[in-house]
């Protein structure tokens, strides 16, 4: 027996709204989620568990239609699916109506349903939202029923506002797997028991590192898993450290670098540190347009003296404002506000 499981697809989604890579993104969205869609149909599994937020808001008829073209295609894989917070079912959601493909079970309600698989010793558990925000601990208590076999839970949620649950627990009375949607990062809870699959893309710049499905199949009676990387793009920090004898084109080239290393496709958040030249201009715009860069954060710092300005500005009003400043312990916005200040009085007295 084998399984993919899989959530937070948000096929709808457009990330990162007014960047030039933004339009690719909706169909990359589409397009790694027919290539799962794709791969089972190559290799099929039997089973294809959604977690929730299949979609990013409440599916279109036509969206609906064109996922269940694809479930078409692979009718020897059973997929049972819940909706997430995103993709609540609501009393006018075409979702509330829809006629799936056979090999298709959508959980509709939002209370715990079991269905045993027609053809393996399967026992499916879910439940769907009905509304975006759960509060209620609906799966506290649950217990998987009687009958031999596996028992599989489907779940979305795990903070304050959407299904809070303890997963120890739901593993200890009895659950064989719990395959979990809603948080993006992949994240192994009990090895081979419990898991978050994570975004299948990711959908903000929140989402860093890998991103894919996890797939699990029994070996020797006992189910195992694994991660299964299947993005084609992540998101990614880069970290630069700056010296005293950084330049703008420099810098340039070793943002460039690092970039080739770690793939054209990717999507940076680069982070600039260390002790920079006083006197050097940064140009964050510039750097921006070196690859797919979403944001630059300047964390380094002028590499002033500020003890022999103090001296040097005694009994000045530059003096007096490096003073103000040493005598207590700063913060990160009183640590920018002390150099931002210093150098626009420097550049004033010269």
């Amino acid at each position: 027996m084998r399984f993919i499981h899989l959530a937070d697809v948000h096929l709808g989604a457009i990330p990162d709204k007014g960047c030039p890579w933004s339009s690719q993104r909706e169909e990359e969205i589409w397009e790694t989620f027919r290539r799962v869609i794709a791969g089972i149909r190559e290799n099929p599994v039997d089973f294809l568990f959604i977690a929730g937020d299949l979609f990013h808001r409440r599916p279109l008829l036509r969206e609906l239609k064109e996922v269940n073209y694809l479930f078409s295609t692979i009718p020897k894989t059973r997929v049972y699916m819940i909706a997430g917070n995103h993709d609540y079912i609501a009393e006018d959601s075409a979702a509330e109506t829809f006629q799936w493909e056979e090999n298709v079970i959508f959980f509709r309600e939002e209370r715990l349903v079991c269905v045993k698989d027609k053809k393996l010793d399967v026992y499916v558990y879910g439940l769907s939202y009905r509304h975006q925000e759960i509060p209620q601990a609906l799966l506290s208590g649950a217990e998987p029923g009687e009958g031999e076999g596996l028992h599989i839970l489907l779940a979305h949620g795990g903070d304050e506002m959407h299904i809070p649950m303890n997963v120890n627990l739901l593993s200890a009375v009895g659950f064989d797997y719990i395959a979990l949607g809603h948080i993006h990062k992949p994240g192994i809870l009990i090895r081979d028991k419990a898991a978050y699959s994570g975004a299948l893309e990711p959908i903000d710049r929140n989402d860093l590192g890998v991103h894919g499905y996890i797939e699990g199949y029994l070996k020797n009676g006992r189910l195992r898993t694994r991660f299964v990387p299947f993005a084609c793009r992540s998101y990614q920090q880069i970290l630069l450290t700056l010296r005293e004898d950084t330049t703008q084109i420099s810098l340039e080239e070793a943002l460039k670098a690092e970039i080739y290393q770690k793939g054209g496709l990717n999507i940076y958040r680069v982070i600039l540190r260390g002790r920079r030249a006083p006197e050097l201009l940064l140009l964050a715009e510039k750097l921006k347009s070196l690859g797919n860069i979403i944001e630059v954060q300047d964390e380094s710092k002028p590499a002033y003296d500020l003890e022999e300005l103090s001296r040097q500005y005694n009994g000045t009003l530059i003096g007096d404002y490096i003073q103000c400043f040493m005598k207590r312990d700063r913060n990160i916005v009183e640590e920018k506000a002390l150099y931002y200040g210093l150098q626009a009085l420097l550049e004033t007295s010269r």
